[in-house]
């Protein structure tokens, strides 16, 4: 999965390092807030919020004590079986759409103490689809199956539809995935206003070849 930029499993690299560091501030900030769950998004498409997202999830389930359920609640691009390198024949669309059952779905993909519910497929009205009865019930259904777990919710990009907006109520607080040299200021700064609604543990420079000198978080080449 090295190839799909999944490196948190990695020991002693700068790459993973990143990651630790992450985990290690956000873990300190759910817990200081009482917050179980939290949602990765990006201005727009290509920022790699996915990649962000899956590399989170498995560097927080490496923690002995630690439980993750990754859920892909991008609807239209759903991507996080691709950087798992899953073969799945079920998602989280087939759930709302078809009555799949919920045990049918999820999914261990190879790492102790990380489940994930995939997405599967393009989505028509996925803005709808997220906020729909059934989408609010099975929200419900794994937040009190999963009590002890962090919940980790793959967003779509916050510019790109309604989806974020619509499902703002199923998570603690959010995290910003930027790319740099290509999302706007502009684009930044819509993107926090439309999260100042939610808490914001923080932002993710990716792409970037330079670290930045305020106290965001950064990613350097590994996307």
């Amino acid at each position: 999965m090295i190839e799909r930029r999944v490196v948190a499993m990695q020991k002693h690299t700068p790459e993973s390092d990143i990651f630790r560091m992450l985990r290690t501030k956000i873990l300190r900030q759910l817990k200081e807030n009482g917050w179980s769950s939290f949602g990765v998004t990006a201005p727009t498409q290509g920022a790699g919020k996915s990649m962000i997202s899956v590399n989170l999830a498995i560097t927080m389930a490496m923690e002995q004590n630690q439980e993750v359920l990754l859920v892909d609640l991008d609807l239209r691009y759903p991507k996080l079986h691709w950087y798992l390198d899953m073969k799945i024949t079920t998602g989280l669309r087939d759930y709302i759409l078809s009555d799949v059952p919920l045990a049918d779905i999820l999914i261990n993909p190879g790492f102790e103490r990380l489940t994930v519910l995939p997405g599967r497929g393009q989505a028509i009205g996925s803005s709808e689809l997220v906020s729909a009865p059934k989408m609010q019930a099975l929200i419900k259904e794994i937040k009190e199956v999963n009590k002890s777990k962090i919940i980790i919710f793959d967003l779509p990009p916050i510019l790109a539809a309604d989806d974020v907006l619509a499902s703002m109520d199923y998570y603690d607080a959010a995290l910003l995935v930027i790319e740099d040299g290509k999302n706007t200021p502009d684009e930044v700064t819509k993107s926090l206003q439309l999260l100042s609604e939610t808490n914001l543990l923080g932002t993710v420079l990716n792409k970037s070849d330079n670290p930045p000198d305020h106290q965001s978080y950064y990613s350097k080449d590994v996307y």
